[in-house]
C-alpha cells in the first residue's frame, strides 16, 4: 500500500534536473535531539535519497541545546554543505543560523519544525490537521467529559498548530458544556519524562478527576500513560503522533486511542531531494509541489506539506501493510485485540 505516492514524487521534476550535478554536492543535517525514535526514521531517508542522487550526507545532533545547534550549522557550513536541512530546537534561537547560511550562500531546507524566515523551505506535514485528528479519535471515543491537554515544547511552533488544530475540534462541545479542560500544560523538549511528570501532577490537583487526554505526539503519550498506569488509569483515551512503534503497541493494547502517522520516510525522501535540487541551483519556487503559505505571524515562506493519516484500533494493519511496522512488534503483548493482532 503507498499512501504517499504523491508526496514523494513532488519534487521529482526539480529533483532530476540537478541530479547530474549532485555527484559533487554535500548535504549537512542538523538534527535537535536525535535520540527521539523517529529522527532515526528520517535520517535513513535522507540518506537513501542523498546517496541516490550521488550526493554526501553530514550531521551533528544538537542534543536539545539551541546554542550548540548553532555552532553544529556553522561547523556543518565549514565542512563544506552546499545544503542544509534543519530541524530546529528552537524556532526564535535559530534565526542566526540561517543568517550564517544565507552569508554563504548556502539554502536551507526547514525540517517538520517552522523556521519563520522566507529564505528557509518549509517542509512538513499539515500539523494543524495532525491536532484536528488527535482531538477528533479522542472526541468520538469521549465525546463529554474532563480533558486534560498535553501540549508539545513551548519552542517548537508545531507545539501551538497542534493547539489550534485540537480547539477547533472541541470548541462546540466546550461551548456546550460538554468538555471542560480541566488542564493543559507545555512539554519541555518533548521529553516524556516532562509529560509524565505534568501529568502526575495535574491527577493529583484533581484528584484523578480525569476522562480523556489529548498528548500531542507519541512521546508525550507514553509519559501520559505511564502516570495514568500508575492510578490504574490507562485505557481512558489517549492521543498521539508520529507513529513510534512503542505507541502504535499501546493502540493495539487499548492504552492509546490513536497515533497520526506522518510517514517519516516520505518527509525524508523529500527533504534530501529537495535539498539537492536547491544546492543545484533550483529556486525555492521552482520546486515541484511548491506553495506560497503565509505563516500565522504573517511571513511569505515556500512550502510543502504532506499528508498525515491517523492511526486506530480500526485501521492498524494499514501500518503493518506499508511496512512501517512488523506484525510481531505491534502485537508484542497482545492477544484477542484489534485485527491484524487478533
Amino acid at each position: 500500500m503507498k499512501l504517499f505516492a504523491s508526496a514523494t514524487a513532488i519534487i521529482a521534476g526539480a529533483f532530476m534536473s540537478t541530479a547530474a550535478l549532485a555527484d559533487d554536492l554535500v548535504v549537512g543535517v542538523s538534527w535537535s535531539n536525535f535520540q527521539e525514535e523517529r529522527w532515526k526514521t528520517d535520517e535513513a531517508a535522507i540518506k537513501g535519497a542523498l546517496e541516490a542522487a550521488g550526493a554526501t550526507y553530514i550531521s551533528a545532533d544538537a542534543q536539545s541545546s539551541s546554542s550548540k545547534q548553532l555552532s553544529d550549522v556553522e561547523s556543518l557550513i565549514a565542512q563544506g554543505a552546499d545544503a542544509l536541512i534543519i530541524l530546529a530546537q528552537d524556532a526564535q534561537a535559530i534565526g542566526p543560523a540561517v543568517q550564517a547560511a544565507a552569508d554563504e550562500g548556502v539554502p536551507v531546507v526547514g525540517y517538520d519544525r517552522l523556521i519563520e524566515d522566507p529564505r528557509a523551505f518549509y517542509l512538513t506535514f499539515d500539523n494543524v490537521e495532525v491536532g484536528r485528528m488527535q482531538a477528533r479519535a479522542v472526541f468520538e471515543a469521549m465525546p463529554k467529559g474532563r480533558y486534560v491537554m498535553i501540549k508539545g515544547s513551548p519552542t517548537d511552533p508545531n507545539a501551538d498548530f497542534l493547539r489550534g488544530g485540537q480547539q477547533e475540534i472541541l470548541q462546540a462541545a466546550i461551548d456546550a458544556g460538554d468538555i471542560e479542560i480541566v488542564a493543559e500544560a507545555y512539554t519541555d523538549g518533548w521529553l516524556p519524562a516532562n509529560a509524565q511528570r505534568n501529568m502526575e501532577q495535574i491527577l493529583t490537583a484533581a484528584d484523578n478527576g480525569v476522562d480523556a487526554v489529548v498528548a500531542s505526539n507519541d512521546g508525550t503519550a507514553g509519559g501520559v500513560v505511564a502516570a495514568l498506569t500508575a492510578q490504574g488509569m490507562e485505557g481512558i483515551p489517549v492521543s498521539g503522533q508520529d507513529g513510534d512503534h512503542a505507541a502504535l503497541n499501546r493502540v493495539a493494547k487499548g492504552h492509546q486511542t490513536v497515533s497520526v502517522w506522518k510517514d517519516a520516510r516520505d518527509l525524508g525522501k523529500a527533504a534530501g531531494e529537495i535539498a539537492v535540487a536547491l544546492a543545484g541551483g533550483t529556486m525555492m519556487d521552482k520546486v515541484d509541489g511548491a506553495m506560497a503559505w503565509t505563516s500565522p505571524a504573517g511571513t511569505d515562506m515556500t512550502a510543502i506539506f504532506l499528508k498525515p493519516v491517523p492511526v486506530t484500533k480500526d485501521n492498524l494493519s494499514a501500518v503493518v501493510d506499508a511496512g512501517w511496522i512488523t506484525k510481531d512488534a505491534l502485537c508484542q503483548g497482545v492477544s484477542g485485540g484489534p485485527a491484524p493482532c487478533n
